[in-house]
């Protein structure tokens, strides 16, 4: 007498029917939690032009500084003085430990504005300091 294995008879398929919900509440939940951090920028600059720049590909470190044709200087949405800016930058360094800085100074600003705001940024300990440029081929 021989013996027959039996067949399973249930079919061994992942149901798909809810995945268009999942992933429609998963696109739902990356547009609302993701943020976009553009600045109103309040000062007119140019930036300088340089033959070899590099890229900062993780933008969620950097903090910007611009600085205007007129001398103004301005921090994320704020206008600042030069005085204010170690104790800003303080502040941005406890929250974010790593920070950079990214100076976008007009190129025809005064190299002494320049120098007082890295001395300010020394005094925040604030030393990772980018210095943004167009490329020039």
């Amino acid at each position: 007498m021989k013996f027959k294995k039996k067949q399973a008879t249930t079919k061994q398929e992942i149901p798909t029917a809810s995945l268009p919900d999942i992933i429609f509440m998963l696109l739902i939940f990356f547009m609302l939690t993701t943020v976009l951090r553009e600045f109103d920028v309040q000062v007119e600059y140019t930036l300088p032009e340089a033959y070899m720049i590099e890229r900062i590909d993780n933008k969620r470190l950097i903090s910007y500084i611009w600085v205007g044709r007129d001398g103004r200087i301005q921090i994320d949405d704020n206008i600042v003085r030069i005085d204010d800016i170690s104790s800003i930058m303080y502040q941005k360094r406890v929250e974010i430990p790593n920070l950079i800085v990214s100076m976008r100074i007009d190129r025809n600003s005064e190299m002494g504005v320049v120098t007082d705001i890295q001395q300010q940024l020394r005094e925040a300990d604030a030393l990772r300091i980018n210095y943004s440029s167009l490329h020039r081929l």
